[in-house]
């Protein structure tokens, strides 16, 4: 585990699961793990649901152990249960055990048996799901009703969130210990229904004995820059954002995000277009200096390159800001004038594409994104946020965070304008740029969230001041 990052906030694959299983043995039992599990899914269906026929769905694997465990609860408290093993395990395992405790009707496993429950529990896969599911699988849960799903609903990939064949939609998953990345994607997300975190008993001591590598991002994550008795705008951080001639809202946006965001002084090199941004903030400085100039302020080490920028405007201004050593946030327009050349990015410390802009520089995202987008943060070496309902922030280290922390009514144009310019605001006041990344899509998500259902993106800036607060309670100050 990365020092300073909490336990709590880690995202396990279904193959570092696996190995915090393996390991946990020598301190729990994996049939007492098995009966807390099914015991944590008993309890949350009689916690929503009500006294129902259930038909549990039993795989031969460890997840189907649960959904044995599971029956014998709910049959112990006289909920009318039967079980349909798709193969039964082998007697000598924990969920062979299992099998054997419950001592319920046992029906086939078939779509008319599914059809005639209330409640069908699916305990076929789970999470380390390793084949596409289709045939009786499919169709027995295609003729559900209503499902509970024991750890991810089957037919759904536990690392990547994509649906392999056919995948249900559930009513309720109750998953264990920690969530796996694919919780927190789409597709699988909105297929989730309720989603259920139970503590199963597995020691901290393990989990932190298989570092993560993933993490959900939310405050604790990170760490705000705090202000001084003391602290000045330099302090806090300028902000210098490269302006177009043609597109000057895209720059404004990303400037009053910035200013909103904490922003000690925000600095627009206009050039020859000056006069289109005077008429602006009244806080905001514009600068008619030729971009070699103003790079000679060493104070201004923090740039943003592309947002209302043309193709020729990014091609004049971005190999400069290169050459210069400044920390360079490049979106928008330097990500259009980049397309099919990622190599040209190379030297800037985040871009923040949609993912549109992603696969026009590196290709498609394909079915695996966390791996695709830590793949282009290698091949730049720099953190790459890709925008999304749920955002991916990659380092180039292998550092991924999953951000669920936002909204759809996010999804306006200027939006992303805003976001760059509290990315940048962090990364001037300091924070490595992964975790100003990190926190700066947070911030955006909760100044979308107090925004209300229907925010244009000006609105944005009124609450990223409240969020900034939010985040920082949130960390105990």
């Amino acid at each position: 585990m990365q020092p300073g990052y909490p336990l709590s906030l880690g995202l396990y694959t279904p193959e570092q699961m696996g190995e915090v299983d393996r390991l946990s043995a020598a301190h729990v039992p994996v049939s007492t793990l098995m009966e807390n599990a099914g015991r944590a899914v008993a309890r949350a269906i009689r916690r929503h649901e009500r006294p129902a026929r259930v038909l549990v769905l039993c795989g031969p694997g460890n997840n189907g152990g649960d959904g044995y465990v599971a029956a014998r609860h709910l049959a112990s408290i006289g909920w009318p249960v039967a079980v349909a093993e798709l193969a039964p395990p082998r007697a000598d395992t924990d969920a062979g055990r299992a099998s054997a405790a419950y001592v319920g009707p046992r029906v086939p496993f078939a779509p008319e048996e599914a059809q005639r429950a209330d409640l069908v529990v699916d305990a076929v896969f789970g999470a380390g799901l390793s084949r596409d599911v289709g045939g009786l699988v499919a169709q027995t849960l295609q003729a559900a009703g209503k499902i509970v799903a024991i750890d991810m609903p089957s037919g759904l990939d536990g690392a990547t969130g994509q649906v392999r064949g056919y995948a249900p939609q559930a009513a309720m998953t109750v998953t264990f210990c920690r969530f796996k990345p694919g919780h927190l994607l789409y597709p699988a997300r909105g297929l989730l229904g309720r989603l259920i975190l139970a503590d199963i008993g597995i020691p901290d001591s393990v989990l932190a004995a298989v570092p993560a590598t993933t993490w959900h991002n939310e405050p604790g994550l990170w760490v705000l820059p705090v202000l001084g008795a003391q602290s000045n705008k330099y302090t806090r951080g300028v902000v210098s954002i490269c302006a177009g001639q043609s597109m000057p809202g895209a720059t404004r946006l990303c400037a009053s995000g910035a200013r909103a965001a904490g922003a000690g002084l925000v600095r627009v090199a206009a050039g020859a277009a000056a006069g289109a941004y005077r008429l602006g903030q009244p806080g905001l400085i514009v600068d008619e200096a030729a971009l070699e100039s103003l790079l000679e302020d060493r104070r201004r080490h923090v740039w943003v390159c592309g947002p209302g920028l043309s193709e020729a405007e990014v091609g004049e201004a971005l190999p400069r800001l290169l050459d210069s050593g400044r920390s360079i946030l490049a979106d928008a327009g330097a990500l259009t004038a980049c397309a099919g050349r990622p190599d040209s990015l190379r030297g800037v410390s985040v871009i923040t594409p949609h993912t549109g802009e992603f696969a026009r520089v590196f290709g498609a995202v394909g079915a695996n994104p966390p791996a695709q987008v830590r793949q282009a943060a290698r091949q730049i070496n720099a953190v790459v946020v890709l925008k999304g309902a749920s955002t991916l922030i990659a380092a180039p280290d292998g550092r991924l965070a999953i951000n669920t922390h936002a909204t759809a009514a996010l999804g306006t144009a200027g939006s992303g304008d805003t976001l760059s310019g509290v990315i940048a605001t962090l990364l001037a006041a300091g924070m490595p740029a992964w975790e100003a990344a990190c926190a700066g899509v947070w911030l955006h998500g909760e100044a979308g969230r107090q925004a209300g259902p229907w925010p244009v993106a000006e609105d944005l800036d009124r609450y990223l001041g409240p969020a900034r607060q939010k985040a920082e309670q949130a960390q105990g100050r």
